[in-house]
């Protein structure tokens, strides 16, 4: 895409030829020079309901004098991009025994993909199941409270993203953001994930691709081993020598982990390890559901319900003497769904299909926490998730419902859930509590600000029968597994921490990111074992 144009508004009522032909205008060129125009992304500006616009980033590719017609338009919304290509060029050492890889979720399975196209043929090392088995086992908690610890929303192929909106949305930019996306669609993700500015796959869809990647990787010669756990690593003078995985030992040179922010018994291995651990603030608090055509109407109006909109997603924040509230991981049309990764606790996230056809949107609702709030050692936020867990299940009735109540009686300081409207979405039912007895003062304070503030930037975020379902606890990672400038973890060579788990990300893009990152670092060090 030699030449980008940006900032194309156009109207509701509008289409992508008159985005691409204000484009070729803002050029001053003749169209006899353009060789190909197409709109590279589009995003939506619903600030002013009055005026809702569709922003467009429109590719021009001319026949000659591209360099030439980006300086005659002296616009800084008119840029020259070469065209990228990357490459991998393998080191010289030799390895002494195949790379391992712990985890398959998006940064563990990135980065065995990225070393399968090289030659690399890794070893996968996942402790839950394959989708397949793993989509059995959610739905059977989900509907008779069975939990399965190999098979729920935290651990198995594909990792926690799996069951969620499998929003494609970074803050980072890289480089490799292209290329996890063309992955994606190339493994079945609809092709409209290159174009929006906020790209999501579907839990339904995300797991086909999640299947496709895997059956790559061992076309490639890569090697995955589902229900096998990493229970041990083995230095010697500081250099990784072997793992231990179901109890046996196995010769290892080079270990990702890409274990995900949920694997509280290896984060404990590693520290008992050796390995450098250091704790990492986060956030908790709950789901809250209000219906999607409400949340529709609070942020485009009169337009809501337009063919050409999407379904309104939203993303706030307040700050107060240091200490945030906001949103996170909002899902449009979707569900509350049960998460646990362990038996005797409650957990929430959110998750929606494609289609995000539900009736009800749901996101986090959620407060910063730190060191100076559960402790400073590396394992004190671990113990912090665990005992609102805990409590949860207490609270919900011990048999998986989760704490619950309505805005209105949250912010009244009273326990109930006066459902008028909106109805939980919960699967396993919901019971109402006191949230004061389930949280510190901390959070339930700012969670009770940030509802105010929040309604008065979209009407009805703060509606009395609005619900608030909890704990939403697995934000991100209550953990940073260090490394150093050469991607290993501090003072442990052949150790490369990777991923959400290690700290390094947050979300599906940039997970997957982070995996090629650490996979490219290891190519260019090492030549494929064998070879």
């Amino acid at each position: 895409m030699p030449i980008v144009v940006s900032g194309i508004r156009i109207g509701l009522d509008q289409t992508e030829e008159q985005a691409i032909r204000k484009a070729i205008k803002k050029l001053k060129i003749s169209h006899n020079l353009v060789k190909e125009a197409y709109v590279n992304k589009v995003s939506l500006d619903a600030r002013r309901q009055n005026q809702i616009t569709l922003v467009n980033t429109v590719c021009v590719e001319l026949t000659e004098g591209e360099l030439e017609a980006v300086q005659a338009a002296s616009d800084s919304s008119v840029v020259y991009r070469e065209k990228r290509s990357i490459c991998f060029t393998p080191g010289l050492e030799k390895l002494e025994s195949p790379i391992v890889i712990a985890g398959f979720g998006p940064a563990g399975m990135f980065a065995a993909l990225t070393l399968a196209r090289q030659g690399y043929r890794p070893i996968v090392l996942e402790r839950g199941t394959d989708v397949d088995q793993r989509v059995i086992g959610v739905n059977r908690f989900w509907k008779q409270g069975v939990f399965d610890s190999k098979a729920n929303v935290q651990f198995g192929e594909g990792g926690a993203g799996t069951f969620s909106d499998g929003k494609l949305t970074t803050r980072i930019s890289d480089p490799f953001c292209d290329l996890v996306l063309k992955d994606f669609v190339n493994h079945g993700a609809p092709e409209e994930i290159l174009k929006k500015a906020k790209p999501h796959i579907g839990t339904d869809k995300l797991r086909q691709v999640v299947k496709s990647i895997r059956e790559e990787i061992q076309s490639l010669g890569g090697e995955i081993r589902f229900c096998s756990q990493l229970e041990g690593v083995t230095f010697q003078n500081n250099q990784l020598k072997s793992i231990r995985v179901n109890g046996e030992e196995i010769p290892a040179s080079i270990l990702i982990l890409a274990i995900g922010h949920s694997a509280r018994d290896t984060f404990s291995m590693l520290l008992e390890s050796g390995v450098y651990l250091e704790p990492k603030a986060f956030s908790v608090g709950a789901r809250i559901e209000h219906l999607q055509s409400e949340i529709d109407k609070g942020l485009y109006g009169k337009y809501a319900g337009h063919p050409l909109l999407p379904k309104g997603e939203y993303q706030l924040s307040y700050r107060k003497n240091g200490r945030g509230v906001y949103t996170f991981c909002m899902c449009p049309g979707g569900m509350v769904v049960p998460s646990s990764s362990c038996e005797g606790t409650v957990v929430t996230n959110g998750m929606s299909e494609f289609a995000r056809d539900q009736k009800n949107a749901n996101s986090a609702l959620v407060v910063g926490v730190g060191p100076e709030d559960f402790g400073s050692s590396p394992l004190d936020g671990i113990k912090f998730q665990q005992r609102l867990e805990q409590q949860a299940f207490q609270l919900g009735g011990k048999d998986y419902r989760a704490p619950a109540a309505t805005v209105g009686e949250f912010l009244n300081h009273r326990v109930g859930l006066q459902e008028k409207r909106v109805h939980p979405s919960y699967a396993l039912g919901v019971n109402p509590v006191d949230f004061d007895r389930l949280f510190p003062n901390i959070v339930t304070q700012m969670m009770r600000e940030g509802l105010e503030r929040f309604g008065r930037k979209i009407p009805g975020f703060d509606a009395s029968d609005a619900v608030l379902t909890g704990p939403e606890t697995r934000t991100s990672s209550p953990v940073r597994i260090t490394r150093g400038e050469d991607f290993c973890a501090v003072g442990k060579s052949g150790l490369y921490p990777c991923g959400e788990g290690a700290g390094y990300a947050g979300g599906i893009m940039s997970a997957a990111v982070d995996g090629i990152r650490i996979a490219s670092a290891i190519i260019q060090k090492y030549q494929p074992y064998g070879g």
